[in-house]
């Protein structure tokens, strides 16, 4: 037998092995902590700093008083931000998460490191209120929980002497299990849209915040637009039960998932969601897949590690116990999977540690966008010249192109999406929004493109409600959005309305 022979004897009588499993696996989770901060950073202050949208200071007085005391707000909603939550608190907590991600995209990671991340993050997650309510948030606390026992205590090493735990590579797949399943079980119960295969012919052009290609999507044939419907039932429906088999059929199920994962990355921006979902399904590749897809020096030093590697009883045994939490706590979510009220991105435990999932249960059939207004003028009637204050990633003009965003997130544009499908009584921030836009208020207008009124604010604001359709390409106007005024949906509102000034009293908004 030849020594180019011995290796591939090898990888068919050996177990397979994870080492770059695990590398490729925590840089691609360093990628989606570093950009989770970095919203947090550019956005953390005016949302919820003491001078935001929702101050975090009032939160969690009313979280202390609803439960009955400061601990035991502390023990249903664990933050750091129970003891320090000043602007400075809020700024020095993103900047450290952020710059710890990139140590990890650089190669290095341990069990403290990723433990500082993942309390960090949770720490935002259950302070953020609005901002922070979506699946993805919880979602990535959980995968940041799993990725510690992937690692050492001490040792930052890309490959140290400790393989990874191969318990905790199958919670990872449990993990892909219960994202894509539950995704899939959400629509099947939700709307017939997805039952009967037409739900693409509205899904891209009413997501949240599409994406430079969405109209390109919308516009396929619906005959593709159906085969995409059919391609998720096979992704969320399908693949995952193949998690579970012998190493193809896992492997072509992890290549489903990943590939359904980035055609939604193409056709829209979901914020980090689909490059967050992509992170556990890679627990279905072992080495010898990534051997034929990275370069060959990493694969030699992964190779090097395994052969010089030593076992951990202490690391194994840790991974066993988590493996055991892991297995009670999924109780509630796997009966939630198999109820016909399913309930999706739930939470049920303090730490989110295991959670139940899913997303767009049922697709809307119009858009619609609350688009911001203000005016210099001393009057309101026809004669008013109004300006809008541009999203940075929601439509507002007709001739806009959409811009791609993820997987950053613009959590005022998300919030806006949802807002337009309510009324404003169910979103009373937006009146803290617009007091802020009629004092020129610097952290509010940061959350928008840019200001309309650079030399001095406005003097009054009003919200009006809009329906958007997608042009078609080729148009004589060349617009990218056809859109139809459908009413207010705030009045005309000025610095001086005294509703407006008592209305923010009575929430702690105190002009």
């Amino acid at each position: 037998m030849t020594s180019e022979q011995a290796p591939v004897l090898r990888s068919a009588v050996m177990p397979p092995t994870y080492w770059l499993t695990r590398f490729v696996l925590l840089r691609l989770l360093g990628v989606v902590y570093a950009v989770a901060f970095l919203v947090a950073i550019n956005q953390i202050i005016p949302l919820i700093g003491a001078n935001g949208l929702l101050p975090v200071g009032n939160y969690l007085t009313q979280v202390g008083a609803a439960l009955g005391s400061t601990g035991a707000g502390f023990m249903r909603l664990p933050s750091v931000f129970w003891f320090w939550h000043s602007d400075t608190a809020l700024l020095v907590a993103a900047w450290t998460g952020f710059v710890l991600a990139l140590i990890v995209v650089a190669g290095y990671a341990n069990i403290p490191l990723l433990t500082t991340l993942w309390l960090l993050y949770m720490s935002f997650v259950h302070v953020g209120q609005d901002w922070y309510g979506y699946g993805w948030e919880i979602q990535l606390t959980e995968t940041g929980f799993l990725a510690i026992f992937l690692c050492p205590v001490l040792n930052m090493r890309p490959f140290p002497k400790y393989a990874p735990p191969f318990p905790v590579i199958v919670l990872f797949r449990w993990l892909t299990f219960r994202i894509m399943l539950g995704s899939g079980m959400i629509k099947f119960h939700g709307d017939a849209a997805w039952r009967n295969g037409t739900a693409l012919y509205h899904y891209f052009e009413t997501q949240p915040i599409p994406g430079p290609l969405t109209r390109w999507f919308h516009f396929l044939p619906h005959t593709l637009l159906r085969a995409g419907v059919w391609f998720n039932w096979l992704a969320e429906l399908v693949a995952p039960w193949f998690i579970w088999w012998p190493r193809l059929a896992r492997q072509i199920a992890g290549s489903v998932i990943v590939l359904f994962q980035l055609a939604i990355i193409l056709s829209g921006n979901l914020s980090f969601l689909n490059w967050l979902t992509i992170i556990p399904a890679l627990a279905c590749f072992d080495d010898g897949f990534w051997s034929k897809l990275l370069p060959g020096a990493l694969v030699r030093k992964a190779e090097a590690a395994a052969a010089r590697a030593e076992e951990s009883k202490p690391m194994l045994t840790t991974a066993w116990i988590v493996t055991g939490l892991v297995i009670l706590l999924s109780i509630r979510p796997a009966l939630n999977l198999l109820s016909s009220e399913q309930a999706m991105n739930s939470s049920y435990d303090p730490l989110d540690l295991v959670n139940t999932y899913g997303a767009f249960g049922s697709v809307g059939q119009e858009r619609t966008n609350v688009v911001f207004e203000g005016t210099i003028d001393d009057t309101t009637d026809n004669r008013a010249q109004w300006k809008p204050y541009i999203y940075k990633g929601l439509p507002v003009l007709p001739g806009e192109r959409p811009p791609q965003v993820a997987p950053y997130q613009l959590r005022l544009d998300w919030q806006m999406w949802f807002a337009a499908m309510s009324s404003a009584d169910q979103y009373p921030w937006t009146y803290n929004l617009v007091w802020k836009l009629l004092h020129n208020d610097k952290g509010a207008v940061s959350l928008f493109a840019g200001n309309p009124f650079p030399e001095k604010p406005p003097h009054y604001i009003r919200a009006v409600l809009y329906r958007y359709k997608l042009a078609r390409p080729g148009n004589q106007q060349h617009f990218y959005w056809m859109r139809e005024r459908i009413g207010d949906w705030l009045p005309v509102l000025s610095a001086n309305d005294p509703r407006l000034i008592r209305f923010l009293k009575s929430e702690g908004w105190t002009p």
